[in-house]
């Protein structure tokens, strides 16, 4: 069979030129829209649902958050395996997809059966349901000085947020930053003076920050929409929260009562980068973004941005992932230049000129075709296929 194919197309040179030209059109044409990454993503088949339960005690958590979403979604069709942890102040269930089973389509029922737990308790956030991705980093962007570290960590905000508003970038977040924390710190002896208890303050800082809906009043001119907005962000905020008023009209607020401390989290966590209090702001390729191209923009980036940046704060590219991509790619186009000439050279010295030529050209079609099939096998220019084209090279 192999030999009638190998001999028809000697026998019709128009049809095997005519390949040879879609091979190379296909690969040329097909070459600027393939996904580069440093390394290919795929799912873990693993789906997790966390809830934040503040200040509960894991025994809490698991009774009133991890049980619930167990017990509702384990009969779904999908699941292979769920594996529960109930900490302090949150609950995380991990559900394993069984092979063969679509991840998006079990992730969509799980999310259904437990939008619909209204049991929760009332202090419980919203449960976040996300199917996980192995997803690799492309570049880090390290902030770093001798400075105060709400300073510090308001510069890497900034940071992530102008580099996620740049063109070809939709996934950054920031790291090794300790989350922010408003504490109330009550004297006892306020509130003996003022007749007030502990549970007294806890339910008015309760009651006086949370945003809430009131409905909706119908008018000539419409219907208006009533939201009350009290939620406290900041320590100020939190000092202006009423705790009690008088028939004489007299206030007490928080703030006369205990001392709100606007800081951070009180956590072991600590980032230094060149031996500076750092935070680090982490850069993802997701979808059909080219690794390359996104490092670039982010090098940009940190040349332009670094002069408006708080005296003391250095903006440092680290990690660039791109970098070991870009190698590889030079490797290959080195090598393939190299093995050509040598292939061509020794050809053209024992055999005949033409057939030397033609061998020769064989390796850019082959290279160029399988580049034209790379998207339809929904593969991509990764760490992995570079390898794997350097080898056949």
């Amino acid at each position: 069979m192999k030999d009638g194919l190998f001999a028809w197309f000697a026998k019709n040179s128009v049809a095997a030129n005519l390949l040879m030209v879609v091979l190379l059109a296909g690969g040329a044409v097909t070459l600027s829209s393939i996904r580069t990454e440093v390394f290919p993503e795929f799912s873990l088949d693993l789906i997790t649902v966390s809830v934040v339960y503040p200040g509960a005690a894991p025994e809490e958590v698991e009774e009133s958050i991890v049980v619930k979403i167990e017990e509702e979604v384990h009969d779904l069709d999908g699941i292979k395996r769920i594996q529960s942890t109930a900490g302090e102040g949150l609950g995380t269930v991990n559900i394993e997809v069984t092979p063969g089973h679509d991840p998006r389509r079990v992730l969509e029922d799980v999310k259904g059966r437990v939008d619909a737990i209204d049991t929760f308790p009332e202090d419980a956030e919203q449960p976040v349901v996300q199917e996980v991705l192995l997803r690799y980093q492309v570049i880090n962007v390290a902030v770093s000085g001798e400075v105060a570290e709400r300073t510090l960590k308001e510069v890497g905000e900034q940071v992530r947020d102008e580099i996620n508003s740049a063109p070809g970038i939709s996934q950054v977040r920031l790291a090794g930053a300790r989350p922010y924390e408003v504490s109330i710190e009550l004297a006892e002896a306020q509130l003996e003076r003022l007749g007030l208890t502990f549970d007294e303050v806890a339910s008015a800082v309760r009651r006086g920050s949370v945003d809430l809906s009131g409905g909706s009043v119908r008018s000539p001119s419409g219907e208006v929409l009533l939201r009350t907005k009290t939620q406290a962000y900041s320590g100020d905020d939190f000092e202006r929260i009423l705790l009690r008023a008088g028939s004489d009209g007299t206030r007490v607020h928080v703030g006369e009562v205990a001392e709100v401390v606007d800081g951070f989290a009180d956590t072991d966590k600590v980032t230094r980068f060149n031996g500076e209090p750092a935070v680090i702001v982490q850069v993802y390729r997701v979808g059909e973004q080219n690794a390359l191209d996104l490092a670039e923009t982010v090098h940009r980036y940190v040349e332009e941005a670094q002069p408006r940046m708080p005296e003391g704060v250095t903006l440092t590219p680290w990690l660039d992932q791109a970098v070991f991509l870009q190698g590889r790619l030079d490797l290959l186009v080195r090598n393939g230049i190299q093995g050509l000439a040598l292939v061509f050279l020794v050809l053209a010295l024992f055999l005949r000129f033409r057939l030397a030529f033609w061998v020769s050209v064989g390796i850019p079609i082959s290279f160029m075709g399988a580049l034209w099939m790379l998207p339809h096998l929904d593969a991509s220019i990764n760490m992995l296929s570079l390898f794997a084209f350097i080898v056949v090279l």
